[in-house]
Order: C-alpha cells, then structure tokens, then sequence
C-alpha cells in the first residue's frame, strides 16, 4: 500500500496516523510469530539452537565411562552445544541426587544419566522435569516414568546370552560358574544376569551348568579384585566366572594372571579391548563382548537436540539423525539401540583402541 505525502485537511491527519500505526503493530506481531516459531520444545523448534547438555555417569573416573563420555564430548563440539560432567566418585543408588538438583536450578537444558538405580533418582528427575529440563538415560536405565527416551548399548538380551555363550563354550557346558557384577541395583547389569538365568533354566543344553552365586565389585577396582578373590577361596571348584563389568573382568583377570588360577578358571564378560589386551595376549582371558561405548555419548548428544528441538517427543516410531551414526530409530520402551555386541578374542582385539 503507497500512503500519499500529500496532508489533507480537517481529520485526515489522524487517520493516516492510525493508519500508519495499524501496519507497524502488525509488522511487530509478525515478528513475535516468527520468533515463536523456532523456540524449543515444540513440534516447530529449531534443531540448529544451541542446548546445554549435562552428562551424569554412576561414577567418575570409570573406564567405560570415559569412552561413553567422550563419544557426548567429541559429539556437542561438532554440534556446538555445551557439554558438561557431573557425578559422584561412587556407585552408590542416591549419589547422583545432588548433582541433579544442582543442574535443575542453573536451568541446564538436558540431563543426561547413567542411573545407579532405577528408582532412587526419580523424585529428583521429575522435579528438573517440571523446571523444564529434558530427561534422556543412557547405558543404565531409570524407571520408564522418569524420562523421555532411553539410549541403550544393545538389545539386553543378546547381551546376557552372548556373555554365558562364551562362557559354556569354553568349559564344555559343564561345571559351577559365578557372576561378578557392578552394584546390586544397577539396571543394565541386573537385566543382562536376569537372561542368563532365565537361559539356564530353560535351555537343556545348559543343564549340567549351574550358577552357584552373583556377587558385588560396586565398579570399585579393589573391591571387584577382592570379590573374585573371595570367588574362588569360597568355590575351590569353580569353572568360570562371568563379570558383566569393565571394571570387575579387568580387575578379575588382573587377579587371575598371576594367580595359580590362570587358565583353570574361566574369564568372560564385558570389558574394553584397550584393558583387556594384555589378559588375552598372556593367556588369562580367551575371549570376552563390548561395543563401542563411544557412540553411546554420540547418540545422546543428537537424541538431546532432537527433543529440545521437537522434532521427537521420545515415542516409538520417532527417528532422528546422529550424525557418524545416521539416523536411529525410537522403539518399544522409548529406547534406541545403538548397535550389536562385539566379541573380542586374540585374532581381532588389536584391530580396536578404546
């Protein structure tokens, strides 16, 4: 519309006026509408608006967790959002509440965790939840109720028959064996003891196999070398243990290799090639599983800008891109598998460095 420079007399003034301001104040609500339209959290959002994403593993200074922890690293630098890590120094069920709160209250847009337990922090995470923080578990899951989406190393079942595959290969589907696991309460861990045993009770073929007890490392270096110790003082007839745990096998095999044990009793479990290489080299350990705990980190990153931006919710069916990953896909549970199991052994160990 061309508005004259010509002023007519009488009243014609004010309406120009009103005119003029008519088009000003719907130029405005244009912009507000268009400023709207890439805010976070809705269906609209931009994918491109940096988060802060927070990252609280069962512990710090864990191997593992360092992979999984530099895979979010390397992943929020090329995204350039802002990453950081907050834990406590032990696995215990309630030690990550403190640190959830204290990220609730600077407003951090993500809370990423690796929970101890599956219960304990809940309050706490539907609390940043209601301050508007988006929940993503990754590794160990909470209570479904409690988060948004799930990102889990592999299919837990796969997990648990692979571990006591490897293991009743090698003592010829016959004799006691024992679990070494991380902490009582741990998700991950109890989902994958929960498929060896249901596979023991049910298969034939594991019939003459029998699983005398679990015990506990807590993801503690010396308390998981003294567990396998008082393994094999408690069960001089032991044919293996099987330790679902980087920190328990290393600290086992650690145990085993200088012990009168060493290639009597049976090693498996999950661990990292970069620990375990010198246990397979020297005899101690035939053969054990992982994945690639990095892309556990990458696959949080990218699920954490896709829920900030809307684009998913966290429900089946969701897909979202993952950068080196491609696109991965939301499934049953709200969770998103990132990839197989690998089996580790002396002919492909060294083709890995993590």
């Amino acid at each position: 519309m061309k508005l004259s420079n010509h002023t007519p007399r009488g009243s014609a003034p004010s309406a120009r006026k009103i005119l003029v301001t008519a088009i000003a104040a719907t130029a405005a609500l244009g912009l507000l509408a268009g400023c709207a339209g890439t805010s976070s959290g809705g269906g609209s959002g931009d994918a491109n608006k940096k988060i802060s994403i927070a990252f609280v593993p069962k512990q710090l200074n864990n191997p593992y967790t360092d992979v999984e922890l530099g895979g979010g690293e390397k992943a929020a630098k090329a995204t350039g959002d802002t990453y950081s890590v907050v834990g406590p120094n032990t696995a215990s069920a309630s030690s990550q509440v403190s640190y959830i709160n204290t990220l609730t209250q600077k407003h951090t847009d993500v809370i990423a965790i690796a929970a101890n337990d599956p219960n304990a922090v809940c309050s706490a995470l539907n609390q940043a939840k209601a301050g508007g923080a988006k929940i993503i578990t990754f590794d160990s899951d909470t209570a479904k109720s409690c988060r948004s989406l799930f990102i889990n190393q592999v299919v837990a079942k796969d997990v648990g028959l692979v571990e006591l595959k490897q293991m009743a290969e090698q003592i010829n589907y016959e004799g006691d064996i024992a679990i070494l696991s991380a902490t009582a309460n741990a998700t991950n861990q109890n989902a994958w003891i929960k498929y060896m045993k249901d596979e023991l009770a049910s298969n034939s073929k594991y019939s003459k196999i029998k699983l005398v007890t679990t015990v506990y490392g807590n993801d503690d270096d010396t308390t998981s070398f003294q567990a396998a110790q008082g393994l094999l003082q408690s069960y001089p007839n032991l044919k293996g243990i099987i330790s679902p745990t980087t920190v328990g096998i290393a600290a086992t095999a650690r145990y085993l290799s200088t012990s009168s044990y060493k290639g009597k009793v049976v090693l498996t479990g999950l661990g990292l090639p970069n620990q375990m290489r010198k246990y397979v080299k020297d005899g101690t350990v035939k053969e054990f599983a992982l994945w690639d705990p990095s892309k556990i980190g990458t696959a949080t990153v990218y699920a954490a800008k896709a829920l900030v931006a809307g684009t998913i919710t966290g429900k089946e069916g969701d897909s979202f891109k993952a950068g080196e990953l491609g696109t991965l896909k939301v499934g049953a549970d709200n969770t998103v598998i990132v990839g197989p199991p690998t089996e580790f052994t002396s002919a492909n160990i060294d083709d890995y460095d993590f």
